[in-house]
């Protein structure tokens, strides 16, 4: 059954295990979210469900998404996403989905944008190591040279060069799921997601589950 939820990180601290382990832990808001809206192979081509999550004020909201919420029979949302389903899923529009979907020692894969960085130089996007350092040097943090000049008289694509840094989509997989607080919608999982204080996130139960968990 595919299981997924939106949530807004709250920041990261550290909580004891049974076994008394000093374990680094993120801090989501998970949900509720209300299903908006369900997608069909018939119309859509696809199956999957849409959530969303956060209120929003109705003056805030254009028009048409406005219709689209309320088609749906709830109040607008802030922030909306699809998860894909199989035909086993059963979901209906108006549902209400809580973080009680998980439980303790679970494993899920958390998507989110990580923080943007702006534009950066090589030493700091790439962790190059920088030019000599020593008296009489100019080239300390440049690229230098970049490429051939005869043949083939371009830069390879994927070249490693300055540039802008961050803001991409990314998903941290298998991260094990430490505590569910259904009382206030918190959920605590293993280690760090994508993103910066109060970013959006998307949490789905985890494709692939590690083979060992390492302490």
């Amino acid at each position: 059954m595919a299981i997924g939820i939106l949530g807004r990180k709250i920041g990261m601290t550290e909580t004891f295990e049974k076994d008394g382990k000093l374990t680094p832990v993120t801090i989501i808001e998970a949900g509720p979210c209300l299903v908006l809206q369900l997608k069909v192979p018939d119309l859509d081509g696809y199956r999957a469900v849409q959530l969303g999550f956060g209120e929003k004020k109705e003056n805030r909201t254009k028009r048409p998404l406005l219709g689209h919420f309320k088609k749906a029979g709830v109040k607008p949302k802030k922030f909306i996403k699809e998860i894909r389903i199989s035909d086993k899923d059963n979901y209906k529009i108006g549902r209400e989905i809580k973080v009680d979907i998980f439980k303790e020692g679970d494993f899920v894969d958390v998507s989110g944008i990580t923080i943007g960085k702006g534009f950066q130089g090589g030493m700091k996007r790439w962790g190059w190591s920088g030019g000599p350092a020593s008296h009489g040097s100019m080239t300390h943090r440049r690229p230098g040279s970049i490429g051939a000049s005869a043949f083939p008289s371009r830069v390879f694509k994927g070249h490693h060069l300055p540039g802008r840094m961050g803001g991409n989509r990314r998903t941290v997989q298998s991260l094990k799921v430490i505590k569910v607080d259904l009382e206030n919608n918190m959920l605590m999982v293993k280690g760090a997601v994508p993103g910066h204080k109060n970013s959006y996130l998307v949490i789905r139960n985890a494709v692939k589950k590690p083979e060992k968990v390492f302490a």
